[in-house]
């Protein structure tokens, strides 16, 4: 998916059933927390990656598959950013400026969102998954605490600066971050009209990362009208930042 992808589990992930358990996850626990998320990410990768020649997604782009006979996931996925461009009234969209399906202004959180639940059947409760940006969490960084983790958003100006950290899971509603713009991987988002002059990066915290990962995508396509209507009609906070380097900040981003 052209990223990077980090797992963090606190020394005592899964909680002990008994004072005998001891200290938990053991070496072949994290070794399989390893691979499951290695796993669905390979395999999602293949199908939906534009970065991968080989890939589904790849071979809908050149025109040697239709989408009515691409696979079930292939449908279904696209299914999902349908309604949300239905929802954001055009400011997500599941197809590029030229017509080529391009799903991953969604499919990088859902992936995040199918690690976490993997890891969750694994019996793991506390761990920080981050997928170039969307960030998970589970549980504490310090396991029978309601300490929140902390999600830094990168300055795009300078990427070894932080703008702000914003306190998610710990028990809190906000239990992902998810930020769409050109700190990563440069200009890519293409924008509604001349809104894209509107915001270089935005940040989106939320209950669900797949809400937040497309609001933020959203917000950078469609501007100071769409960041309107996702504060108005979504449970979330907001960091966005303007092309002059200006900051806008819900109430959860300034305190």
């Amino acid at each position: 998916m052209g990223t990077v992808i980090s797992l963090t589990i606190p020394a005592l992930a899964r909680e002990p059933s008994s004072a005998a358990d001891g200290p938990r996850p053991a070496e072949d626990e994290l070794a399989a927390a390893t691979a499951v998320v290695e796993r669905l990410f390979t395999e999602l990768d293949g199908r939906f990656s534009l970065y991968r020649s080989d890939s589904e997604a790849s071979r809908l782009a050149r025109g040697e598959l239709a989408l009515a006979h691409a696979s079930a996931d292939m449908r279904a996925r696209y299914g999902d950013a349908a309604g949300w461009r239905l929802l954001t009234d055009g400011a997500f969209t599941p197809a590029r400026p030229d017509g080529v399906l391009d799903l991953s202004g969604l499919i990088k959180g859902y992936a995040v969102k199918e690690a976490g639940t993997s890891l969750k059947a694994l019996g793991l409760n506390h761990w920080c998954l981050n997928a170039g940006g969307d960030v998970l969490v589970s549980g504490s960084p310090r396991p029978g605490s309601d300490d929140a983790w902390l999600a830094g958003v990168v300055d795009p100006e300078d990427r070894k600066t932080l703008l702000a950290g914003f306190p998610i899971g710990g028990g809190r509603t906000r239990c992902s971050l998810a930020t769409s713009g050109s700190a990563e991987r440069g200009d890519h988002i293409w924008g509604v009209g001349s809104t894209t002059a509107d915001f270089r990066q935005v940040s989106v915290a939320a209950a669900d990362v797949v809400t937040a990962d497309v609001l933020a995508t959203a917000i950078v396509a469609g501007g100071l009208p769409m960041l309107d209507r996702a504060t108005q009609e979504w449970d979330v906070d907001v960091l966005a930042v303007r092309r002059d380097g200006g900051l806008l900040a819900t109430p959860g981003f300034r305190t």
